[in-house]
């Protein structure tokens, strides 16, 4: 019995990706059950080597949700500065800052937890219930709960996660004003080569985090070229004082 020859399997066309854009599913389902205001806070700034942490917490209204709100990563500069200001229109907001002393001391994320806090407390509304982006939930006032990835799937997060990156980027840009030659401006303090050869041109300033890694190694290449210079200098002035073993008395 003779077998025909064996088709090829079908070439299978590439499913189409979902595109996942965040909703208001969360917040409407606590008003259902009659907890309301609902905040969502985010940050921006944890990997830079220099500048704040920045937090915001947002409050939207049901009523007054303004269009295009998505991911702050997924949105261009334009469109961030355009929707920053209807949210600041339309809702309640607050913003907190970590300075580079707090990171410095506590810990990126220690100090990361903290400014989220601080911009839940500062809202102008107390809320009930916050929805913070990632897997920490953070010391408030109200229950809180944590959502990996809430900046793409829950939209008071996606507002706060604009409202702290146009914060962040307006204060860099003013930083870079302050500090010509580092590229503020355009990098805003992440460790991109023009930045970290800037740190070896002119150092670290007050706005760098010298726990971390290439701003502690230059602090560290400063801190022992003072050092040698300075024994160097002693060792200099001690022989001056001191004569030559051969002309000391006998």
């Amino acid at each position: 019995m003779s077998r025909s020859p064996s088709k090829p399997p079908a070439a299978r066309l590439p499913l189409p990706e979902i595109e996942i854009r965040p909703s208001f599913a969360r917040e409407r389902a606590a008003m259902k059950r009659g907890v309301w205001p609902v905040a969502g806070c985010d940050e921006a700034g944890r990997g830079p080597l220099a500048g704040p942490v920045v937090a915001a917490a947002v409050i939207l209204d049901p009523k007054r949700i303004p269009r295009g709100l998505d991911d702050s990563k997924k949105l261009t500069a334009e469109q961030r500065e355009i929707l920053f200001e209807r949210i600041c229109a339309r809702a309640e907001v607050a913003v907190a800052f970590a300075p580079p002393e707090r990171i410095d001391r506590d810990n990126i994320l220690r100090a990361s937890l903290w400014a989220l806090s601080r911009a839940v407390a500062s809202l102008p509304v107390r809320p009930q219930l916050v929805f913070v982006d990632g897997r920490d939930r953070i010391e408030a006032c109200c229950d809180c709960e944590a959502v990996i990835g809430g900046d793409a799937l829950v939209l008071s997060i996606a507002a706060a996660s604009i409202v702290a990156k146009v914060t962040r980027d307006r204060l860099m840009r003013r930083l870079g004003l302050a500090h010509p030659g580092y590229g503020f401006e355009q990098h805003k303090g992440y460790g991109v080569p023009q930045h970290v050869a800037a740190l070896g041109q002119f150092g670290a300033t007050i706005h760098h985090r010298r726990s971390f890694a290439p701003v502690f190694a230059r602090c560290q290449a400063e801190l022992e070229a003072a050092t040698s210079l300075e024994a160097r200098s002693v060792l200099e002035a001690t022989s001056a004082l001191v004569p030559p073993i051969s002309l000391l008395p006998q």
